[in-house]
């Protein structure tokens, strides 16, 4: 819209194939369920999950009547899920996950990440922890100065049944900017049959890759791996140099010698006072009333610089200064040689890893069947919105622009005008103000002066370098061009 123009909301509507959408317009929370569980292994007093949920508006909404959901407590532990319409299974088609998340009051350390829960004959909602096992977390996570945007997948080892959590690597964007502007941003995952990944914030990819090649620690164990029973024998050389042991010590080489020696050309300097001290009484000093010799012992004055030695070059004992000693060699160490008998650096044999396995489609990973927010945050407030699972990439960008869509649109229309923006910027950074000098008022204020200066033409410097004449003064030249024009006019006449 264009500036100024009110954005009226709607309510998105799911349109193709989908598996859970939620933009909590219904006003209520009836179709999710709040965990009733206590998180194990911790002090009773926070195990519970008892941090508030509420669906309401956003405290600064540009969008009444675009509802969400809203983790209320700071402090707490949080646990709400619900049910998807029907379980997501990995096969032929993409797995595409988008939800919006405002941090309105800001984020110091908490997490905004979603869990897909997966599908398992003992999963209960009512008894939601973080142990329940999930196939995918996906979503932000800040904590102090580390910025995060996990997808994490739980991948089954297929020889032991057992499960390891694979982390994608670091996205190389600047994540800063959505944790801190209070701004809705929409994150999407896209995970594709060909194992290819994509994490996309407001529909722009922050991260890719592939999860047989960019996840830690890798799907597929090594084929080979170093004999754990193999031991470095007891005569194996790993020394790559040795001293050469047919070297000899020269007969003239003096291990005794100095490194520095007195400078015997050196010579005292005229005016040394060799007979008085650097340092004497103060004969100013005077003995505190309160000194107790019996206590405190003798009284002394305090020691200051001997003032005759100020002009002097030197006071006290004259000693030659230290010199390097150009015969000094050291100790003698016999010269470094190649070691005939080197074997390289000792590394255990490799065996066939017992363990290995090649699992070539990750993607098909345990399927899930609902989704559900595990959290714990030190700020609250957090607003969530738009829920929507598909394996389709157009439907998904549909319900992102019914919905994302419409609040960066209203977003847009009330931003501040550009002096307004500047204003607000230096607010935060004073700093600013100085900038804002340096390039509007100062060029300003050139313009005025250059405007306003007398147009007076003056003859080039370069006229006058051609020859040794003086210069004619501006009342000779003014008459001198006065003459010339009568000149023409009684010529034209």
């Amino acid at each position: 819209p264009l500036g100024g123009e009110k954005v009226t909301y709607k309510a998105p509507e799911p349109v193709g194939e989908h598996f859970f959408a939620e933009s909590f317009d219904r006003g209520t929370l009836d179709s999710w369920v709040q965990s009733k569980a206590k998180k194990q292994d911790i002090d009773e007093d926070i195990a519970k999950y008892d941090g508030k949920w509420a669906v309401e508006d956003m405290k600064d909404s540009k969008l009444p009547g675009d509802k969400g959901l809203v983790l209320k407590s700071r402090a707490k532990h949080h646990a709400i899920s619900a049910q998807l319409l029907r379980p997501f299974i990995f096969d032929t088609k993409p797995l595409i996950v988008q939800y919006e998340v405002n941090f309105q009051q800001g984020i110091d350390c908490g997490g905004a990440y979603v869990k897909l829960l997966s599908q398992t004959a003992d999963l209960n909602l009512d008894e939601f922890v973080d142990k329940t096992p999930y196939t995918i977390m996906f979503g932000p996570d800040k904590c102090g100065e580390d910025y995060k945007l996990h997808f994490i997948f739980r991948h089954k080892n297929p020889k032991t049944g057992e499960y390891e959590e694979k982390h994608a690597k670091k996205p190389d964007a600047d994540l800063r900017t959505y944790y801190t502007d209070k701004k809705t941003h929409l994150y999407t995952l896209v995970v594709n049959p060909d194992n290819s990944f994509e994490v996309l914030v407001d529909q722009t990819v922050v991260n890719s890759g592939n999860l047989l090649t960019d996840m830690t620690p890798p799907v597929n164990p090594p084929a080979e791996i170093e004999d754990p029973d193999d031991h470095k024998p007891e005569d194996w050389d790993e020394r790559p140099k040795i001293q050469d042991p047919d070297a000899v010590k020269p007969d003239d080489w003096d291990e005794d010698a100095p490194q520095q020696i007195p400078d015997e050309d050196a010579v005292k300097p005229d005016g040394w006072l060799d007979d008085e001290p650097e340092y004497t009484s103060d004969p100013d000093a005077v003995k505190p009333e309160d000194w107790d010799e019996d206590m405190d012992g003798e009284w002394e004055a305090p020691q200051v610089p001997n003032p005759l030695c100020e002009t002097a070059p030197g006071c006290g004992t004259w000693q030659r200064p230290m010199i390097d000693n150009p015969n000094y060699k050291g100790k003698w160490k016999a010269p470094m040689i190649d070691n005939p008998n080197y074997q390289g650096m000792w590394k255990p044999r490799k065996i066939p890893n017992p363990a290995f396995f090649e699992d070539l489609h990750p993607f098909r990973m345990t399927p899930f069947n609902a989704v559900g927010l595990e959290l714990w945050s030190m700020s609250s407030d957090i607003f969530f919105d738009n829920f929507f699972i598909t394996n389709e990439r157009h439907t998904a960008e549909r319900w992102a622009n019914d919905g994302w869509g419409l609040k960066k649109a209203a977003e847009g229309a009330a931003e501040p005008g550009l002096v307004k923006q500047m204003m607000s910027a230096a607010d935060e950074r004073p700093w600013l103000w100085a900038v804002y000098v340096l390039t509007v008022a100062l060029p300003a204020v050139l313009l005025v002066l250059f405007c306003c200066s007398g147009k007076k033409k003056a003859p080039a410097a370069a006229d006058y370098k051609k020859t040794d004449e003086p210069q004619p003064d501006v009342e000779e030249e003014e008459k001198a061009e006065e003459d010339q024009v009568k000149e023409e006019k009684s010529q034209s006449g």
